[in-house]
C-alpha cells in the first residue's frame, strides 16, 4: 500500500478541496509562490508528473504555469473528484512502482505526498528515475509550530502523517538518487509572523528543487 492512511474516506475527499478556498486560502497562496519560484530554475522543462496528486490542486496549478502536467493518485475517489474538478490528464497508480518509462517526464512533483507514504526512499527513487531535469518536492516541516498544531489537532489524517525536517528530506533524497548527482536547493514558508520565504529551518512549509546534473 502506498498510502498510510484514510484518503479513500468520504468525507476526507469532499472536504481536502474546500480547504483551500477557506482556512487554507493563505498558505495556498505562499506554498505556490515557493513552488514558482523554485520552478523558475528548470527553464527547459516542458511536462511533469504530480504524483499523489489527489483532488488535483497542484496539477491544475503547475498546467496554468505552461507545463503539460499529469497527476498519479493511488486513491479512485481522490482521482474522481480530480476529474470532476477539470483536472488534466490523471492515472490511476502507484507511487512505489510508477508506471512510466525511465526519463518520461522532465520533472516530477510531490507536494504532501511523502508524509503518506510507507516508504519515502523508493518512492523518492522513483519519482528520480522516471524524471529527466528534476523533483519540485513540497513537504511539511516536522520542526514547526506547524506540525506540532497539526499533530496536536487529533484528526487522523495528521495523526498518521509522519514529516520531515529539511535536513532529513536532503539525506533522504540523496539516498534515493544513489549514483546520480545532484543539486539541491530548498527553503521554508508558512512562518508564523512573516508572509515570506527563507533559507532557513523552522518554516511551516519546505520547498525542495532537486537538479539532475549531467555528467
Amino acid at each position: 500500500m502506498q498510502i498510510a492512511n484514510p484518503f479513500t474516506n468520504p468525507t476526507i475527499v469532499a472536504g481536502y478541496e474546500a480547504w483551500y478556498e477557506t482556512s487554507g486560502r493563505w498558505a495556498d497562496r505562499l506554498e505556490k509562490a515557493l513552488l514558482k519560484r523554485l520552478l523558475a530554475g528548470f527553464s527547459r522543462a516542458r511536462t511533469l508528473l504530480e504524483v499523489g496528486c489527489g483532488t488535483g490542486h497542484f496539477t491544475r496549478w503547475f498546467g496554468e504555469q505552461g507545463l503539460q502536467a499529469m497527476g498519479l493518485d493511488l486513491s479512485s475517489p481522490m482521482l474522481a473528484e480530480a476529474v470532476r474538478l477539470g483536472s488534466p490528464l490523471y492515472v490511476q497508480g502507484d507511487a512505489l512502482a510508477l508506471p512510466f518509462r525511465t526519463e518520461a517526464f522532465d520533472l516530477v512533483a510531490l507536494i504532501t505526498t511523502l508524509e503518506f507514504v510507507t516508504d519515502p526512499v523508493q518512492v523518492l527513487s522513483e519519482a528520480t528515475r522516471v524524471a529527466r531535469h528534476g523533483l519540485i518536492l513540497g513537504v511539511l516541516n516536522r520542526q514547526s509550530l506547524l506540525a506540532w498544531r497539526r499533530k496536536r489537532s487529533g484528526k487522523p489524517l495528521w495523526q498518521e502523517a509522519r514529516f520531515f525536517t529539511p535536513a532529513e528530506l536532503v539525506r533522504l533524497v540523496q539516498q534515493a538518487a544513489a549514483e546520480k548527482q545532484v543539486k539541491i536547493v530548498w527553503r521554508t514558508t508558512l512562518w508564523p509572523v512573516w508572509p515570506g520565504e527563507l533559507p532557513l529551518s523552522w518554516g511551516g512549509f519546505i520547498g525542495m528543487a532537486v537538479s539532475m546534473v549531467e555528467p
